[in-house]
């Protein structure tokens, strides 16, 4: 009888995890959809794009998603510290040079990193 208890807590621990991992399925395929159709994550992309290439040449503050976060860009606003200058872009990549006290480089971005971007004339 014992045996049959376990086996069920078996069945039923299966159960639970098949389940558990059932809501990040339906999430991808949510987003799937909305890129196919070309939904709201598509025309945000498009219009963040639409403003680099309208930028090029600026100086620029980027706010980035929480696990793209790149400490020499984050840092470099457009202040005493910094700055960030945007070189090129060709849609999916953004070509930035940050320069600080340490010096200068340049660095590539991916644009779906990207959460949001303040430019020179509309900081005061």
């Amino acid at each position: 009888m014992e045996y049959l208890g376990f086996i069920f807590g078996i069945f039923g621990l299966m159960a639970y995890l098949n389940n558990s991992s059932l809501a990040g399925r339906v999430s991808e395929l949510e987003n799937e959809i909305a890129k196919i159709s070309g939904t709201s994550f598509e025309r945000k992309h498009y219009d963040l794009v639409k403003i680099i290439k309208s930028n090029i040449g600026k100086k620029v503050k980027f706010d980035l998603k929480e696990d793209c976060e790149d400490v020499d860009i984050v840092m470099n606003g457009i202040d005493k510290n910094g700055s960030n200058t945007i070189i090129d872009t060709d849609g999916e990549w953004i070509l930035v040079r940050t320069v600080n006290k340490k010096g200068c480089k340049e660095k590539l971005i991916r644009v779906s990193s990207v959460e949001k971007i303040s430019i020179e004339e509309m900081i005061e």
